[in-house]
C-alpha cells in the first residue's frame, strides 16, 4: 500500500497536514436539487411519494400498510436471536444506559438579593426521529446509542425510520429497537424519510428532532430540513487519529487503523507515533494482516486515498497536531496516557492506554459513538441525553424586585430607542 508519510520537523509540513485531512465538502448541485424535489414531493404527496420512492430506490412494492413494522416484529426479532446475540445486545444497551445516566441535566433556581426568583427548567423533547442505515450498512448499535439517551432523556415517541432493500428485514437491528424501547418502526428511508420525519405524513408522524446517521442523500436532507426540526449534525467519513510512543504491539495498531478503513473508502486512519522505526513496523503488519480481512478493497481504497503515518519528535509536537485536526477517535496508546488528556482541547471521544481500541466505544464501552467528524470537535460534542433535553428561562420577579430592576431595563431599551419596553418596565415601578 502507498500510504502517506510525514515528518512533523519538516518546513511544509502544514501544508502537507491540510492536504490530508481536506475532505471535499463542496455542495453537489444535482444533488442537492434531487433532495429538494423528493423533499417537496413527500410535503405535497405524502404517503404516495413513500410509497412511489420506496418502489424506486428499494426496488419493492409496498403498500402503506407494509411500512409499519408491528410491535410483535419487533417481539419475535428480539425472541429469534441466539442467546450470544441477546446477551450482547443487552450489555451493550445497560453500560450505554447507566452512562447516559450521569448525563442528565436538572431543573434549577434561586432566589436573587431583591426577592426575585430565577432559574433553569429541563425538559424532554417530545418526539425524536431516528433514521437507521438499512441493507448492507445496518447497525445495530446505532440504535442503541441513539435511542437509549433520548429514552433516559423523557422523551416520550421515538419514530425509527430504516430502509429495507428489496424488502428485505434486518432482524438485529428489529430485535436492537425492541430493546432500546423504540415506539414506532417505518421500513422507509433516504431524503424521502427525513422528510416524511420532518413534515409528518398521514403515516409519518412529525417529530421535534432527527437523529441518526445516513448517506450523502441523507445529510443532504438532514440540513435541508433544519429549522422545521432539530438535528443532531451533519456527520462526515468516520476518522480515527491514534498516537503511538512505539512501545504498543504494531499488529494491535494496525489492525485499529484497518477498523476505521473499513467503514467506507473516505474514512481515514491517521497514525501519529514518536519512533520512526515503530512506523514501519506497523507498516509491515498492515502488509501482512491487510490479506486476512474480509474488507480489503475498501480498506486499502481508504487507506492509500486518505491514510497517514506522521512522525513527531517531542509529546508538545505530537498534542499540537492533535488539537490541529481535532479528531472524531483518538487513541492514545502511550505510557501514562491520563497525563496527556489535559492538553488535549479538541476530539470526540479520547481512548487512553493500549488496552482501550476505538471498537469498544462503538458497541459496548458506555459513551455514544456518535461523534464530531471532520474537525467539528473544534465546537460540538457527542451525541448524549443533553441532545433531547430542553433548557427554559425561568424569572419571577416579585413587587419589589421588579421595581429594583426597572430603571436599569428602562435606561437600556431607551438607548435602543425602544420606547415601548421601556414604558412595559416602568409602569411596574413602585409608587410611593
Amino acid at each position: 500500500m502507498n500510504i502517506k508519510t510525514l515528518d512533523a520537523a519538516d518546513n511544509d509540513f502544514g501544508q502537507a497536514l491540510s492536504d490530508l485531512l481536506a475532505w471535499d465538502t463542496i455542495e453537489d448541485a444535482s444533488i442537492n436539487q434531487a433532495v429538494l424535489d423528493i423533499i417537496e414531493a413527500v410535503r405535497q404527496q405524502g404517503d404516495n411519494a413513500l410509497l412511489a420512492y420506496t418502489q424506486e430506490f428499494d426496488q419493492w412494492p409496498a403498500t402503506v400498510s407494509d411500512l409499519i413494522v408491528g410491535r410483535q416484529q419487533l417481539e419475535a426479532a428480539w425472541n429469534n436471536l441466539s442467546e450470544e446475540q441477546s446477551a450482547a445486545l443487552t450489555t451493550a444497551a445497560d453500560r450505554i444506559r447507566d452512562y447516559a445516566e450521569y448525563q442528565k441535566m436538572q431543573s434549577w433556581d434561586f432566589v436573587d438579593e431583591f426577592g426575585n426568583t430565577l432559574g433553569q427548567k429541563i425538559t424532554a423533547v417530545e418526539r425524536v426521529g431516528v433514521y437507521v442505515p438499512g441493507g448492507k450498512a445496518a447497525y445495530p448499535s446505532s440504535v442503541l446509542m441513539n435511542v437509549i439517551p433520548a429514552k433516559v432523556a423523557g422523551v416520550a415517541e421515538i419514530v425509527m425510520v430504516t430502509p429495507t432493500p428489496k424488502g428485505e428485514l434486518n432482524q438485529l437491528v428489529l430485535a436492537a429497537a425492541w430493546l432500546a424501547g423504540v415506539d414506532k418502526v417505518i421500513r422507509i428511508g433516504g431524503a424521502q424519510a427525513v422528510a416524511a420525519l420532518a413534515y409528518g405524513t398521514k403515516t409519518v408522524p412529525a417529530v421535534d428532532k432527527i437523529v441518526g446517521p445516513g448517506n450523502i442523500f441523507v445529510a443532504t436532507a438532514k440540513k435541508m430540513v433544519f429549522g422545521q426540526v432539530g438535528i443532531d449534525m451533519v456527520a462526515g467519513p468516520s476518522e480515527i487519529l491514534i498516537v503511538c510512543d512505539g512501545k504498543t504491539n504494531p499488529d494491535w495498531i494496525a489492525m485499529d487503523l484497518f477498523s476505521q478503513a473499513e467503514h467506507d473508502e473516505n474514512a481515514q486512519s491517521i497514525l501519529i507515533s514518536l519512533d520512526a522505526d515503530f512506523i514501519d513496523a506497523v507498516k509491515r503488519s498492515m502488509s501482512n494482516l491487510l490479506p486476512t480481512m474480509e474488507r480489503t478493497d475498501v480498506i486499502e481504497a481508504s487507506l492509500e486515498s486518505r491514510g497517514g503515518f506522521i512522525y513527531a519528535q517531542t509529546n508538545e509536537q505530537a498534542i499540537e497536531i492533535i488539537n490541529k485536526i481535532a479528531p472524531e477517535h483518538l487513541e492514545l496508546s502511550v505510557e501514562n496516557a491520563e497525563e496527556w488528556v489535559d492538553e488535549i482541547k479538541h476530539a470526540g471521544a479520547i481512548f487512553m492506554g493500549r488496552y482501550t481500541p476505538e471498537a469498544l466505544g462503538d458497541y459496548c464501552a458506555g459513551p455514544n459513538h456518535v461523534l464530531p467528524t471532520s474537525g467539528t470537535a473544534r465546537f460540538s460534542s457527542p451525541l448524549g441525553v443533553y441532545d433531547f433535553q430542553k433548557r427554559t428561562s425561568i424569572i419571577n420577579c416579585s413587587q419589589s424586585g421588579a421595581s429594583e430592576l426597572v430603571d436599569t431595563a428602562s435606561i437600556l431599551a431607551r438607548g435602543e430607542a425602544l420606547t415601548a419596553h421601556a414604558k412595559s418596565a416602568e409602569y411596574r415601578k413602585l409608587t410611593h
